[in-house]
């Protein structure tokens, strides 16, 4: 069975690249965040921990995430799919725009006001900030994050999950979920200055 049939059951895994023009540029990129941010399926309700990164030769243009299927521990289930929302963030590679390490961009709904990147690590200082450890900033990435920003760049955009709605989890799984998460964002925090991004600029710019 190929890897695409195996996540047929699951299509949420199973993420659609079509429509990015630096496609190589994408791959190399998102490759870098295998197991640094946990993917949450609406569909079957599950949060993946761990797990790795595929781009099947059969598939044309698909990525498929494949949970490790001997640490089932690492897989959270019935989770309400109303704890996860959009934040706008979009994390891009520094390289690109003439920097060093990981960036954070915020999409506005209005067009006209200027997005203006700032380092990965300020940005998550500001962000957690404003949070409590009531409400914590737990990131997340979702099936369509793997995007383009400006039609260029490659970004992912992140989704917060929500602790507080998780009323369906033992308050031992809340716990567990939010020691995972964010020991993942730390873990980045500590090395987004020196995120290599390099191999993006070797990448091919036009779609291939």
């Amino acid at each position: 069975m190929n890897t695409v049939a195996q996540q047929q059951q699951n299509s949420d895994l199973v993420w659609d690249l079509e429509k990015l023009n630096q496609h190589k540029r994408a791959m190399n990129f998102v490759k870098q965040f295998e197991n640094r941010f946990c993917v949450f399926s609406t569909s079957v309700r599950q949060l993946y921990t761990n797990y790795s990164i595929f781009f099947p030769e059969e598939a044309h243009r698909q990525m498929v995430i494949l949970p490790d299927p001997y640490a089932f521990h690492d897989t959270f289930s019935h989770l309400n799919p109303n704890a996860v929302t959009a934040t706008g963030l979009h994390v891009i590679p520094g390289n690109l725009i003439g920097k060093q390490g990981l960036y954070l961009v915020i999409s506005h709904k209005d067009k006209k006001v200027r997005s203006v990147p700032i380092p990965f690590q300020e940005g998550m200082r500001q962000i957690l900030r404003r949070t409590n450890s009531d409400d914590p900033f737990l990131p997340v990435l979702m099936k369509g994050d793997l995007r383009e920003f400006n039609d260029k760049l490659p970004c992912l955009h992140l989704h917060r999950l929500r602790l507080s709605e998780l009323s369906g989890l033992s308050s031992l799984e809340r716990e567990s979920i939010r020691s995972l998460i964010t020991d993942k964002l730390m873990d980045l925090y500590q090395k987004s200055a020196t995120f290599n991004t390099g191999s993006l600029d070797q990448a091919s710019t036009t779609s291939s």
